[in-house]
């Protein structure tokens, strides 16, 4: 028997384990439902994005946080209807493996883990600059690329490494207590800056709630699909949900569920957030409105010290906002390890890549190999944007990530679509839901991804750019990173293909093979690689 933060262990849950290892049956409906909550973290989400928002739809943000709603809502109800049929961790490339072919598949896998590495850089950023304005040292928290600000963003990434990789259930409580303190926080801000509104002591430059921020029509179209590739961003993460099914009670049906749940919850806070800064602050680009360039990057804390004030329990209260911001980010980088150090988990099952990938601790029943993969793969990335261009190239990363959203989040809906196509007659309900819905949601995500893409060619509509030598191209720096992600995994698909052709050739991995998991996955690999009785670790999928 064994304990582990409180938590007891015998050798009988020990042996409760999913097919590929992990700890089946840890998570239920309400661990799911706020591990997806959290995956997307609010705060950090809009403190991060509000500001550039606003800046390219003006005050059509708030039905724009709607309208970007919708396509996440469909796409939920495919990777609902998904993992009922099989709940594998590796989500998107199994399910696309089983509807299309395995060179989809691994492209399908690839997409979650490229995005999830791409947002680690910035998720370390914020984390580290908040460290420093927490405890007043805005000297250095102002600083993006401080040497300092990389060193805690270093550290934060291994703190959190370290907690994905000491237990699902660990994990899971931390996020309640870090989403507590998050959702409390983003309620009081909006309930305070609009009762300002209301009674007249907001600032100058506020403006007053009106119908028409409500109206989609109206503006430029780029504009329009500009604001809402954003806020797929915001949105992004409920995933995790249906990330962590093989560790979630009823895996069937409640890591759908939760998806479901998430996204709903993340509408409700997004839009009272929305409504209540932009009713606050304006958009003016001076002072704090959201409009302000110097604060684009950070809106949340500017409007915190205005909102509650600077002395007494408006202080303590500006720094519980600063707090809940870096407790954001916290989450986020937590729950953004979770799904890739599973997707890697089942590609690595699958042979789609390296079977260290699917080695599991035997304590923790974490992936191993998988979770400190991408934490320090995320080390260096990090490391290598942080002085590429003074760090700005950080924030073309996260205009970069809406295609990449938009690719495997699409690539879902068109997979549920597929794999259900041959029921979609059998009632009106398998019409909708299986076919209709996620199919809809395919649609628009890669309407709106590809339109982005092109729109990140322009050099305007990036921080950094590159010149082609003896072409005479200027391409923006988000074009670069998202055009150059997907085509490094197609390179990378192609040389372990070469190098180990079974999953490709759908030997491993293909529409009949219901639940086909070699036997000896889920062996015991002990801390760093050494086994409880002393050996070094060996490889654990057949």
């Amino acid at each position: 028997m064994s304990s582990i933060s409180g938590l007891v262990t015998t050798d009988a849950a020990l042996a409760d384990r999913s097919d590929k290892g992990l700890k089946g049956g840890a998570l239920g409906l309400l661990s799911s439902t706020v591990v997806g909550v959290a995956s997307t973290a609010p705060a950090y989400s809009l403190a991060a994005t509000l500001g550039f928002v606003v800046v390219v739809i003006g005050v059509r943000a708030p039905i724009v946080t709607l309208l970007a709603f919708i396509p996440m809502l469909l796409i939920s109800y495919g990777y609902k209807e998904l993992n009922r049929a099989d709940p594998d961790c590796g989500t998107t490339f199994t399910w696309a493996t089983r509807a299309f072919s395995p060179g989809t598949g691994w492209m399908g896998g690839w997409g979650i883990v490229a995005a999830d590495i791409l947002v680690m850089p910035s998720l370390a950023q914020v984390a580290g600059q908040y460290v420093f304005l927490l405890f007043n040292a805005k000297g250095i928290g102002s600083q993006a690329n401080s040497g300092w600000v990389l060193l805690v963003g270093i550290v934060w990434i291994i703190a959190m490494t370290v907690i994905c990789y000491v237990g699902i259930e660990i994990s899971a409580n931390f996020q309640k207590a870090l989403l507590g303190v998050e959702l409390t926080m983003l309620l009081l801000l909006s309930v305070v800056a609009l009762v300002k509104v209301a009674n007249g002591t907001a600032p100058s430059g506020h403006l007053v709630p009106h119908w028409s921020w409500f109206n989609p029509f109206g503006g430029s179209f780029s504009a329009f699909v500009a604001g809402l590739t954003l806020m797929l961003f915001i949105y992004w993460g409920w995933d995790t949900s249906v990330s962590v099914n093989e560790e979630t009670a009823n895996k069937h049906v409640t890591p759908g569920r939760a998806a479901v749940f998430a996204t709903v919850i993340l509408l409700v806070i997004y839009e009272v957030v929305v409504l209540a800064a932009q009713s606050y602050a304006g958009l003016g680009k001076t002072g704090i409105g959201l409009g302000n360039p110097d604060h684009q990057n950070d809106v949340l804390s500017v409007l915190g010290g205005s909102i509650f004030g600077s002395s007494g329990l408006g202080s303590v209260l500006t720094h519980l906002l600063l707090l809940m911001v870096l407790t954001s980010a916290a989450a986020s980088t937590q729950t953004t390890i979770l799904p890739t150090a599973r997707t890697t988990l089942s590609m690595a099952v699958y042979k789609a890549i390296p079977e260290k990938f699917a080695r599991i601790h035997p304590r923790f029943l974490t992936p191993t190999w998988s979770t400190v993969a991408m934490g320090g793969v995320s080390i260096v990335l990090y490391v290598i944007l942080n002085f590429i261009s003074a760090g700005t190239v950080i924030s073309d990363s996260v205009t970069a990530l809406g295609v990449l959203i938009a690719y495997y989040y699409g690539l879902t809906g068109l997979a549920c679509f597929w794999y259900y196509r041959r029921s979609l007659s059998h009632s009106t309900r398998n019409l909708f839901v299986q076919g209709i819905l996620p199919l809809l949601g395919w649609v628009i995500m890669w309407s709106i991804g590809g339109y982005s893409l092109v729109q990140d060619w322009k050099p305007s509509n990036s921080y950094t750019s590159w010149h082609v030598p003896g072409l005479g191209w200027h391409i923006g720096g988000a074009f670069l990173l998202a055009a150059g992600s997907l085509v490094l995994g197609v390179v990378l698909m192609y040389v372990y293909r070469a190098v180990a052709p079974a999953f490709f050739r759908g030997e491993v991995l293909n529409a009949s093979t219901a639940t086909l998991v070699p036997e000896d996955v889920g062996t015991p690999v002990g801390l760093f690689g050494i086994e409880p009785g002393g050996s070094q670790e060996t490889d654990t999928a057949g």
